[in-house]
């Protein structure tokens, strides 16, 4: 791997100044430190978002046994990863889930520190499962919502009075002891960006840090004209949003959490409630990313706008040892992509739509 840092597209400005080779961990050739990990565990959903699947053709790619999951993430893990995100699809729809939050709980990074679990879900089964994953050691949850009024709601969701459900949901989570939850809500212009101003209500009024994403070029293909196609016109800006949210009221930005952080932060004038603004369109953050991703059947992907899957399930299946399993992952870590070329000329949609990557 190179060491130093590197010179990115000056598309990136914001996020330049990557990492230097200095210290142990996992890292790819271009310095930056791999410390977060996606592992999708199913490919099916109980939501048909218009922005994300069609829903047409259901899950495409397998499922594999829990304890497969549990080698990989090991495996990673023991090779610096700090942070694990559980992710679908629908997690919550995995059978075998709890096991697998708990296993994962109790695995220690290379430094000793306890793993960070986290898991990411369209929160319609969580009022009964908050609890319980708070008990098998889940640290934190995401909640994805994309609109906090049930008529809009339904609209998106393609599922009737789930609005409600998924507003339990997150009270539940509260009260279980995952919050402070956040809430993440993909904007659409002229479907919900009229949400944004209700969304910082929710964000004071619940208690929760509502986070704001750029819509990407990530959904599923439509035949049928059943979803919406990406458009740069159809995405609603970061400059817009915090735009937007000061006419509301006084927004006071926050320092990140780590510097690889993909969310900006605002708090308003008064401190009551926080606002993140996921910008990958507009405010590429590629320079400092600290993400790989398993899909649901094992291949490893460096980027959301990959072009090619990388096959650690197989090799698994056909008996490689966890030595030569741990040096596979180097290698694919190493071709890691500098970053993605959304709206740039020859841009390619990736190999798979989001639903079935992982979130």
């Amino acid at each position: 791997m190179h060491s130093g840092s590197i010179l990115l597209s000056p598309l990136e400005d914001d996020s330049l100044a990557v990492a230097t080779s200095a210290g142990a961990g996992l890292r790819d050739s271009y310095g930056r430190t791999i410390t977060d990990l996606r592992v999708s565990v199913t490919d099916r959903c109980n939501y048909r978002c218009v922005y994300c699947r069609t829903g047409n053709d259901g899950a495409q790619y397998a499922e594999l046994p829990i304890a497969d999951y549990l080698r990989m993430i090991r495996l990673f893990v023991g090779l610096g990863i700090e942070k694990v995100r559980l992710t679908g699809g629908e997690p919550l729809l995995r059978a075998g889930l709890l096991d697998l939050v708990r296993a994962t709980a109790a695995m220690r990074t290379v430094s000793g520190a306890p793993l960070d679990v986290a898991l990411t879900t369209n929160g319609h089964l969580l009022a009964e499962l908050a609890q319980p994953l708070k008990d098998a050691g889940l640290s934190r949850i995401t909640v994805s919502m994309d609109a906090v009024d049930p008529e809009t709601f339904a609209a998106i969701t393609r599922v009737p009075r789930s609005y409600e459900r998924v507003v339990a949901g997150i009270r539940a989570a509260g009260a279980a002891g995952l919050g402070p939850v956040k809430v993440n809500a993909v904007l659409l212009r002229g479907f919900n960006d009229s949400q944004i101003e209700a969304f910082a209500e929710f964000s004071r009024r619940e208690g929760v840090i509502v986070r704001f994403i750029e819509w990407m070029p990530l959904e599923e293909a439509s035949a049928d004209g059943t979803g919406r196609n990406w458009t740069r016109e159809a995405v609603v800006t970061l400059d817009e949003i915090v735009s937007r949210l000061n006419a509301y009221r006084p927004l006071v930005e926050l320092p990140p959490n780590a510097r690889s952080e993909t969310a900006r932060r605002y708090t308003f004038d008064d401190g009551v409630g926080e606002i993140g603004i996921i910008a990958p369109v507009s405010r590429p953050f590629c320079g400092h990313c600290s993400r790989i991703r398993l899909t649901s059947d094992g291949k490893i992907r460096t980027c959301l706008f990959s072009q090619t899957d990388h096959d650690l399930a197989g090799k698994m299946i056909r008996g490689e040892s966890d030595a030569e399993l741990r040096n596979y992952i180097l290698s694919v870590v190493d071709r890691k992509e500098a970053r993605h070329d959304i709206g740039q000329p020859g841009f390619e949609k990736p190999s798979r739509s989001m639903v079935h990557i992982g979130g």
